[in-house]
């Protein structure tokens, strides 16, 4: 097919909320609480992991990488939306659609498979307890690490690089509050069936096969602590655990709904709803689970106040 009229496309209107008028004002401010409240939670992890040897093992160490996926995620995409809001003009220039097509897809693989590292701690730690040291070593945590972070390359190249390669000649309007590949695949004026094909597989493959290993972990998991005769056991090994199901739950569950929902099901502000769980409430809320729940990421952050109130009293003394 020959498309006609085809434009040099150098910048994208970002289409998002921008029918709410004045309450574009009042999505700003919460917006920010979201977005300061995410990066300041998980930042507040990466540093309490960090500077407590009490948590320097294998589940903190993968906890300190998924703290900073969340960061770079919503990194990427709340500044420019918040800008947005604010201004006339709701631009992004095609190499700040790029860069930010690149994050998503980087810092989105990076948490899909830092999960499944961390459920494959849990069952070292519950099902082969002894051994948990010798398997869980540095060596093969850093390794399990790098390998998340090579596996996030490519895909993000790959996307980011062949989305933006289409010749655009319909719009340049993006119905969406960020750059992402579906709305943009709307604009393109060149057959996307390949793209498509792609990137639906790549999606599936990214997110289906890691959460079915990360069931087949817990699976595992749980029969291991049914076995387990005392139920103060049972609920001691389970709140080791519980913690990540629930970021598994929510991470999976917001994901899967925006990304693998049927073209004829998606309704545009059913997806901005979807894509906000997805961006930010799961982020942001990540913190929170792993810290509220969590008895020694809780005393980590109050020996860290009195230390810091002990410092501050000395210094006043002084």
């Amino acid at each position: 097919m020959i498309w006609h009229n085809q434009t040099m496309v150098n910048e994208f209107i970002l289409l998002g909320f921008t029918n709410l008028g004045q309450l574009q004002i009042l999505l700003f401010v919460i917006f920010l609480v979201f977005y300061l409240t995410t990066v300041l939670g998980n930042f507040l992890i990466i540093l309490l992991t960090g500077l407590d040897s009490n948590l320097h093992t294998p589940m903190y160490f993968f906890l300190q990488i998924l703290s900073f996926a969340e960061i770079g995620f919503v990194s990427a995409i709340i500044p420019k939306l918040l800008v947005n809001l604010l201004s006339d003009k709701k631009t992004i220039s095609l190499l700040g659609c790029r860069a930010q097509i690149y994050c998503v897809f980087f810092f989105g693989v990076m948490e899909c498979f830092i999960l499944i590292v961390m459920a494959y701690d849990r069952f070292v730690a519950l099902c082969n307890p002894l051994r948990y040291t010798v398997i869980m070593n540095r060596k093969l945590c850093i390794s399990l690490v790098t390998a998340v972070w090579a596996l996030g390359f490519p895909v993000a190249s790959i996307q980011s690089t062949w989305l933006l390669s289409f010749p655009f000649c319909r719009s340049n309007e993006i119905s969406h509050f960020f750059c992402d590949a579906p709305p943009i695949l709307q604009l393109a004026c060149a057959d996307t069936y390949s793209f498509e094909l792609f990137s639906f597989i790549g999606t599936f493959i990214i997110l289906l096969c890691p959460f079915a290993l990360i069931l087949v972990s817990y699976i595992h998991i749980i029969s291991t602590i049914l076995r387990i005769p005392s139920v103060e056991g049972r609920w001691k090994a389970f709140s080791t655990c519980s913690s990540h199901i629930i970021v598994v739950t929510l991470f999976y569950g917001s994901a899967s709904l925006t990304h693998l929902q049927p073209k004829s099901s998606s309704v545009p502000g059913n997806k901005h709803l979807l894509s906000l769980s997805y961006v930010i409430l799961t982020p942001m809320l990540n913190p929170f689970i792993y810290s509220l729940r969590n008895k020694e990421v809780k005393g980590a952050l109050i020996r860290l106040i009195r230390k810091k109130i002990c410092w501050c009293l000395h210094n006043f003394k002084a």
